[in-house]
């Protein structure tokens, strides 16, 4: 689809959009703010697409007219991604792909369109090149910058931005898109829901990667045997896990961090509850409820406070095997 009807969420932002859109009147610089998978690149995208279309105001982008086929296929000449090779946006970057193309009118459109992803990454030599377009934009440009927060920005970029902050999403709308467009069964499309942290991107991803379906498994697995296994047993079950030694393709030990934490606070809020239904590993709630008969509230609180300091040690760079053999020992309850 090319509209904004399978926009999921969003809809303060959406309707702001639309509008500008239909009284073909646009603000020439935006910030779309919010996390990695919230639909940022998406919604400027459509947005772009709508400036560009000839269809009916009301109804664009119409997905139909040729503006809208050239914005589908990624070559409008009028819309121009803003790409940079290192690390950091630089002001070379902002200089060749915007300053100076800005100052040449549209090539077919009535606007010209400048979507820089990852906006935080501009250096300050780059955000005050970009500056001066803001300042004194020609009529037909329109600048969007895409970023995961504002903190890095100058507040003169800032003051001259329409600020759209992109709100995560509730687990359960999520869910319902995860089980409707790619057709995958209840309880999965659940987790991936409560692994995303609110993005639907980043649910998509969960649920269509191979690596996250044996991710989960090898987590139930040590989660559901913890009482069972052996400390050598979980120590080289976790070892498997290390981010150095377990491939390029493999999901980062943060991962399997949130898989435990989900798993564990599971188990807490059945004991609590005793409430199936608000339970994310559903499927699995046989053992769910063995351990919450034979763990205490305080095992359980201590278990998800330990995984949390377990991620807050491995981004203070403390030693992989140091911090996993901490979170063994809260684990084994000893």
């Amino acid at each position: 689809m090319h509209s904004f009807d399978d926009i999921i969420g969003q809809k303060t932002i959406v309707d702001h959009l639309k509008k500008a859109i239909a009284d073909n009147r646009p603000s020439h610089a935006y910030i779309f703010c919010g996390e990695e998978g919230s639909g940022k690149k998406l919604l400027a995208n459509r947005f772009a697409a709508g400036l560009m279309c000839d269809g009916a105001p009301d109804e664009r982008p119409c997905g139909s007219c040729i503006p809208c086929i050239q914005t589908s296929s990624g070559n409008h000449p009028d819309i121009i991604y803003v790409t940079h090779e290192k690390k950091n946006i630089t002001v070379g970057d902002i200089r060749t792909q915007v300053v100076q193309d800005v100052a040449i009118k549209p090539y077919s459109g009535r606007f010209k369109v400048y979507i820089i992803d990852d906006a935080d990454r501009m250096n300050e030599e780059a955000q005050n090149a970009l500056l001066k377009t803001l300042e004194e934009p020609p009529e037909y440009a329109v600048i969007l910058l895409l970023a995961k927060n504002t903190g890095s920005f100058l507040q003169t970029i800032l003051s001259r931005c329409v600020m759209l902050r992109f709100i995560p999403l509730d687990n359960n709308t999520i869910k319902d898109y995860l089980i409707k467009r790619l057709e995958i069964p209840d309880y999965f499309a659940k987790l991936c829901a409560a692994f995303s942290n609110g993005s639907i991107g980043k649910a998509v991803k969960y649920a269509s990667s191979d690596q996250f379906s044996s991710a989960r498994e090898r987590a139930l697995r040590i989660v559901k045997n913890i009482g069972r296994m052996s400390q050598a047993d979980i120590v080289a079950e976790l070892a498997q896990l290390n981010p150095s030694k377990a491939g390029d393709d493999a999901l980062p030990f943060e991962d399997y961090l949130d898989l435990f934490g989900i798993w564990f606070h599971d188990v807490l809020i059945f004991k609590a509850t005793s409430d199936a239904n608000r339970v994310v590993f559903l499927n699995e709630i046989s053992d769910i409820r063995s351990q919450a008969s034979a763990m205490s509230y305080e095992q359980l609180s201590g278990i998800i406070e330990a995984i949390e300091r377990t991620r807050q040690r491995l981004n203070a760079n403390v030693y992989f095997d140091v911090a996993v053999e901490l979170l063994l020992i809260k684990l084994k309850g000893k």
